[in-house]
């Protein structure tokens, strides 16, 4: 039996047995796992839960500091569900101590303390109630371990000045790991990194949250990790009545391209956050904003919390040339930029890429190869590379990237970029087309069965992408609109609730969608300003409701990132714009592949125009306002913020800030920017234009990863290939061939 019929069988064979489970109140898949040792999923190892026990014997284990409620959470949960409620400071430390826990840790100090709090812990067993622990319990690790295989961890994640309040109502004035000179906030900033390593669940509960609203929202919280059949995907071409498999994050991430040609979505809404939740996260930094809001879409089964805190702070951590990641700078007037670009290919695709390849590992099933098939513009494909090349060594054997690119539209540094990776499971070839076909062709190759078939018997292997197609490239890319907004709170510039709009630079419209996506999670974006160049066809569409593609020519710019005509994400926004009418897509998008030609009626086209604007600007108007904005503040835009900048003039009405996406590092397109500050005699060698900046003190610094890039990579040559279908195919096969069945 070939491999991707056993991919398909164990696949449907997984599902009727997570069903059955379901059924009978067992639906983890440790628990599947451990009665069937053998079976492994296709499609991922999505997780209920770490631990095989049957859901009513599990403990719920409330988690958190000193002062963060949760014993009297505890009680009211425990009402609730009508289990016994067990306070480990109360019922099982007191009662063997035979004195209170103020005077214990007086008597033997801390590590005393911890050791026989330990001790006494491990004397004490209990299944089906609601524990509230110590603030103390996580310190230990063995202590922590044994009472977390009872059942799940809630981490009541409570805003520090709520808990310094109930401490000084409580007249706590000391806890287990508090010397004398330390202060009650720095040891609870301390502890937090011991709660981040053991929860199952965490609560996260807003400024000014009463014991009663964290838990209900505890209780909101379990029933969502309970349910992890909930939280599926769909294709925006799904019709109402057809049948369907359930698709679970791990499976698009894994699939990118829905079967049907559509994109995936999910079926319920996004989450959305409360303004309290919103403000605590006011003076977070970019990596706990990141994991916050990536845990609220995410569901634990499919990346349990902790592996996910660990893959932001692999992806954010080390990599970025700022200290602060995807900072706000006030540009004139009402103007802000964010500064996307600080990434280690100078790219805002950065902030998705350097974690969408982790997520993508994770949720891999071990018995395939999988070929990451890349279309790229210019930035994603050094972005991509880069990413997936950060991998373990194991994954990295079973997961090849193959990148084209239209060879005449891209710059010099963007080639440098992706041609530096030409060994083992990387590759970036050359297309003499425009971007259009490339990304045509990858979507082709996907809905293909004769070549995806063929992939699958003869090599083992899987096709997926890396594109903004894909729902874990566009996922990551909500943080960074949801954290510009918060800098603006936090920076004083407005109140939380006050409007903003986003401008952006749009080519493929993934940046657009997600911060379409970061308004559905609350952050009040009034307008989403999509910003083209000359290539024009999506502000067309915007004005009109008609997407007229017959006629176009995609036309080679200074901005190369957005020369782009059929926008890929378009098809999300008009299934969300349509309320979710799957059979409407179906046919207008269908249409537009077939014909390259669709239209909205009046209506439709009204709700499309209520929360987005559009327009564009010339080249000429573009490098002029590269020149202006350096003139009156010393900040140099990039070819592709330049265009933000334009029709922002054009089209935002100043009652509120804007935000630019500022996309790329303007060292990247350096002919382009040193002609429109009227440089003489301008360099010709990409190292010497970088080394012109750096001499002229351009703002913002110099990328130091495009200066190593150009410094230590050699043009070296790689494959073109006719802008073809078969011929593109034929590289497909061959990249299989050379990376996997040699055992690059």
């Amino acid at each position: 039996m070939f491999p991707y019929r056993i991919f398909k069988m164990i696949r449907l064979s997984s599902q009727w047995l997570r069903g059955s489970l379901v059924s009978k109140g067992m639906f983890s898949v440790k628990r599947m796992l451990a009665l069937a040792p053998p079976l492994r999923f296709p499609l991922s190892a999505r997780l209920h839960s770490q631990y095989p026990l049957p859901e009513s014997e599990k403990n719920i284990l409330l988690m958190g500091p000193p002062g963060a409620g949760k014993t009297t959470v505890g009680r009211i949960i425990a009402q609730q569900l009508g289990r016994p409620a067990i306070d480990i400071d109360d019922d099982v430390l007191e009662r063997q101590w035979g004195m209170s826990v103020a005077d214990k840790l007086s008597a033997v100090g801390g590590q005393r303390f911890l050791e026989e709090e330990a001790a006494a812990v491990s004397n004490f067993s209990a299944c089906g109630s609601v524990i509230s622990l110590t603030g103390s319990n996580p310190l230990h690790a063995g202590a922590m371990a044994r009472l977390r295989r009872t059942g799940i961890v809630l981490y009541l994640d409570v805003d520090t000045e709520d808990i310094l309040q109930r401490l000084s109502r409580m007249k706590v004035q000391r806890i287990v790991g508090q010397e004398p000179e330390v202060s009650m906030r720095d040891i609870l900033a301390y502890r937090q990194r011991f709660y981040n390593q053991c929860f199952d669940i965490r609560v996260l509960c807003g400024c000014g949250d009463t014991e009663e609203e964290v838990a209900d929202k505890a209780l909101r919280a379990l029933k969502r990790y309970q349910d992890s059949e909930s939280e599926t995907f769909i294709s925006t071409r799904s019709c109402e009545g057809e049948p369907a498999t359930k698709k679970f994050f791990s499976d698009v991430v894994i699939e990118g391209l829905a079967s049907d040609g559509g994109l995936y979505v999910p079926r319920n809404r996004f989450p959305k956050l409360e303004p309290r939740e919103w403000l605590r996260m006011i003076h977070m930094s970019y990596l706990e904003r990141a994991t916050i809001l990536l845990e609220k879409c995410i569901h634990p089964a499919d990346i349990p919390p902790t592996e996910l805190q660990a893959m932001v702070t692999r992806a954010y951590g080390k990599n970025f040339a700022c200290a602060v990641i995807a900072p706000v700078r006030h540009l004139v007037q009402n103007q802000y930029v964010q500064e996307l670009f600080h990434g280690p290919t100078g790219s805002f695709k950065d902030l998705a890429l350097q974690l969408m390849p982790q997520l993508f590992a994770h949720c891999l099933p071990q018995m395939c190869n999988y070929l990451v098939l890349v279309a790229t513009s210019g930035d994603t494909g050094g972005a991509v590379l880069d990413g997936f090349a950060s991998l373990h060594d194991a994954d990295r054997r079973r997961i090849g990237v193959l990148v084209f690119f239209p060879e005449e539209g891209v710059s010099e540094i963007q080639r440098l970029q992706m041609t530096a990776f030409q060994k083992g499971n990387t590759k970036a070839v050359g297309i003499h087309g425009n971007f259009d076909f490339c990304q045509k062709a990858v979507k082709r190759m996907f809905v293909d069965s004769n070549l995806t078939g063929r992939l699958a018997v003869e090599y083992g292997t899987v096709l997926s992408t890396a594109n903004s197609i894909n729902w874990a490239r566009l996922l990551p890319q909500v943080v960074y609109h949801a954290s510009a907004y918060l800098d603006l709170v936090r920076d004083g510039v407005i109140g939380f609730g006050d409007p903003i709009d986003a401008c952006i630079p749009t080519g493929n419209f993934g940046n657009a969608m997600s911060a379409m996506y970061a308004k559905n999670m609350g952050i009040p974006i009034r307008k989403i300003i999509c910003a083209s160049n000359h290539n024009c066809a999506l502000p067309d569409f915007i004005a009109t409701g008609c997407y007229d593609l017959r006629n176009r020519v995609l036309t080679p710019s200074i901005s190369p990132a957005i020369d782009i005509l059929k926008a890929s994400n378009l098809e999300r926004f008009i299934f969300h714009a349509l309320e979710g009418n799957g059979q409407l897509v179906r046919g207008l998008f269908c249409g537009l592949e077939e014909q390259g030609y669709l239209e909205l009626p009046e209506a439709m086209l009204r709700r499309v125009q209520s929360g987005v604007l559009a327009g564009w600007c010339s080249e000429a108007e573009c490098l002029a306002a590269i020149h202006e904005v350096h003139a009156s503040t010393g900040y140099i835009l990039d070819t592709h913020t330049a265009v933000a900048k334009v029709v922002a003039d054009r089209l935002q009405d100043r009652t509120c800030p804007v935000i630019f996406s500022s996309t790329a590092h303007h060292a990247k397109f350096a002919p382009a920017v040193l002609r429109a500050l009227q440089v003489q005699n301008t360099p010709t060698a990409p190292l010497d234009q970088l080394a012109w900046f750096r001499s002229h003190g351009s703002r913002p610094v110099i990328h130091e990863a495009l200066n190593k890039c150009l410094r230590d990579v050699k043009r070296q040559s790689y494959t073109t290939c006719r802008a073809d279908f078969s011929s593109m195919a034929e590289q497909v096969e061959t990249m299989i061939r050379d990376s996997f069945l040699k055992g690059s």
